[in-house]
This record gives structure tokens, C-alpha cells and sequence, in this order.
């Protein structure tokens, strides 16, 4: 695995040990396919994750990529995420909650973390009655980026 950290290294474990409780063979293809994954960072698609899969191994097939990303679901490596478009992107399972902000122009997707909004969710709950188990927010808008771009052109 190339440069990688403690914590893809137990991902990697966890995966492995995964497997063998689910009686699932252990493959190069896989292990590929989970590092390439691991070494990536923010919201991929089974679609980018295939081809950065297919710059280091040209014979590993989507279904293939598709099926084990469903697997690091499965096992609490990898979380599917279904945003505004509804195409399934997977991030590396955190602990830390974190929300999203979602360009609508190019797509780019900003993770961050707000304590204030946190606190405010979490009084808003109570008030209502409801005790808060988890919650996902997404923010939709235009990047800096492509507002640039836009005043630009």
C-alpha cells in the first residue's frame, strides 16, 4: 500500500478481517481497489473510483469496483453518501460528524464543521421534544470558483 497511514492501516485490517467473517475471499483486485480508496480523499463515485482503479490495474472490472465499495459499506470502512443528484459517493468513515457543501455548477463538495450550528440543531431538537441520534446537512449553492469563472465570461 503506498504511503499509508495507521489509520488505513487498520481500515485495511478491519476489511481483511471483514472478509474472512463473511467466508469472502481475500483478492489483489480488491486490495486494490480498497487502497485506491483509502489513499483518496473527499466524495468519489464508483465511477472515479473505476478509473482511478484502472490506472493501476487495467483488468479490474466495475462490478467488481461496485461490489467491494458496497462491502467497505458494509464493514463501517466506507460511508455512501446520496446527494442532491442522487448518485451514490463514498467518503472514509469518520467519527467526527462533519456537513457538506455542495456546488451546483461543478459539482465540488467542501466538508466542515460548524459548533454553532451544531448547538442550535441540537436546542431546536430538544425543544420539539426529540433527542438528536444523527442528522445530515447539505448546503447547496455556487463555489467561489465558478462564481469567478462566471464573472469572468
Amino acid at each position: 500500500m503506498a504511503k499509508a497511514t495507521a489509520s488505513s492501516d487498520d481500515a485495511f485490517a478491519r476489511f481483511k478481517s471483514y472478509l474472512r467473517e463473511q467466508r469472502l475471499k481475500s483478492t489483489a483486485q480488491r486490495d486494490v481497489i480498497v487502497e485506491v480508496f483509502l489513499e483518496g480523499s473527499g466524495h468519489a463515485s464508483v465511477e472515479e473510483l473505476y478509473g482511478r482503479v484502472r490506472k493501476r490495474n487495467p483488468r479490474i472490472g466495475y462490478a467488481t469496483v461496485y461490489r467491494t465499495m458496497k462491502l467497505l459499506t458494509e464493514c463501517g470502512i466506507a460511508d455512501e453518501r446520496h446527494f442532491r443528484n442522487g448518485e451514490a459517493r463514498y467518503e472514509i468513515a469518520e467519527k467526527e460528524h462533519h456537513d457538506h457543501l455542495i456546488c451546483e455548477r461543478c459539482g465540488k463538495i467542501v466538508e466542515f464543521e460548524e459548533d454553532r450550528i451544531e448547538a442550535l440543531q441540537e436546542q431546536a431538537a430538544r425543544k420539539l421534544g426529540f433527542e438528536l441520534r444523527g442528522h445530515k446537512m447539505e448546503l447547496y449553492g455556487i463555489c467561489a470558483d465558478c462564481r469567478r469563472k462566471k464573472s469572468r465570461g
